[in-house]
């Protein structure tokens, strides 16, 4: 990817949303087909851009749609799973990506690999940007330090060491945007479009949804377990 063709990719997401279209193992959903067509839903609804997971689902979308593609790989049991090696990294790119997003957490990769290793090898191999999904203002820090294109505020709350808010960490998300060359990303516990405003407002240079768009067993819950505990006892 060429400078300029970086800079389109992230001008194109910039104060809009991103849609994260992805399904947990077991579920109905969870087909790379199904994927597709849930990202060419959520593109007709005015989706800037698309984050998905796994290498068949990036290509299918990949080859459906012409929106800036950001791409992962959950894959293993341990603590860190999100594009977890760089073998996992240049698959996600190789597939389409056009952002590679990885663990930026301090904690220890599975191939040994620094995050600054990572993220100069996806850069040298692919030329495609980096996003590095923290948890904390110091891990968002150390991860634009070492070189990631994007920050995103995505495992906030998920890791054993950090705040996990009812709604997104707009504190953090606020810090990091104000201390931070690299664009920062809101991603994590956005529900409702109001808390995507106020992140916007807090500073993300762009919105990343998932749950609350794309995982209808996770909507029909809310509304079952409202509906059920507000009705009126037999």
């Amino acid at each position: 990817m060429t400078p300029t063709a970086a800079h389109s990719v992230l001008e194109a997401i910039r104060g809009r949303l991103v849609v994260s279209c992805q399904a947990y193992p077991g579920e109905p959903m969870r087909d790379p087909d199904t994927m597709r067509r849930v990202a060419e839903a959520v593109a007709a609804g005015g989706a800037a851009g698309i984050r998905a997971q796994g290498v068949e689902d990036l290509r299918r979308i990949r080859a459906a749609l012409d929106l800036p593609l950001i791409g992962l790989w959950k894959d293993g049991d341990g603590d860190v799973y999100i594009t977890p090696t760089l073998e996992h990294a240049l698959a996600v790119a190789e597939a389409g990506a056009d952002v590679v997003a990885v663990d930026g957490t301090g904690r220890q990769r599975p191939d040994g690999r620094s995050l600054a290793e990572t993220v100069t090898a996806v850069h040298e191999r692919t030329g495609r940007l980096v996003m590095a999904d923290v948890s904390t203002y110091e891990e968002g820090v150390a991860a634009a330090e070492a070189g990631a294109d994007v920050v995103g505020t995505t495992l906030a709350g998920y890791t054993p060491y950090s705040r996990k808010t009812d709604g997104p960490d707009l504190d953090l998300l606020a810090r990091l945007a104000a201390d931070l060359t690299v664009p920062v990303v809101a991603e994590g516990r956005i529900h409702t479009v109001e808390q995507a405003g106020a992140a916007i407002e807090a500073g993300a240079y762009a919105v990343v949804v998932g749950t609350a768009i794309t995982h209808p067993t996770t909507i029909t819950r809310w509304f079952a377990e409202r509906v059920t505990s507000t009705a009126p006892r037999p």
